[in-house]
């Protein structure tokens, strides 16, 4: 989209970003923007899946010796 088409259109277009939660591209000499909401913009941290990977204490790993690592009991 335009700065000229976004300038006339302006309260639409922001309307119509909130309620799809796509982002809108916008070119302005030669640049591109993006309007998008802010509850849709998240760190690739914060989209990662939450997985439960350690059972037990994780700070019992921290103390944990290599040769005391026992492969069917720390697998449960």
């Amino acid at each position: 989209m335009k700065i000229t088409t976004l300038r006339k259109q302006l309260y639409q277009v922001v309307d119509s970003v909130l309620e799809s939660g796509t982002p809108l591209e916008i070119e302005r000499k030669g640049r591109k923007l993006l309007i998008v909401p802010i509850d849709r913009v998240k760190s690739r941290l914060a989209r990662l899946k939450r997985r439960r990977a350690i059972i037990g204490n994780p700070d019992d790993l921290v103390k944990l010796k290599v040769y005391e690592w026992r492969e069917p009991e720390n697998l449960r």
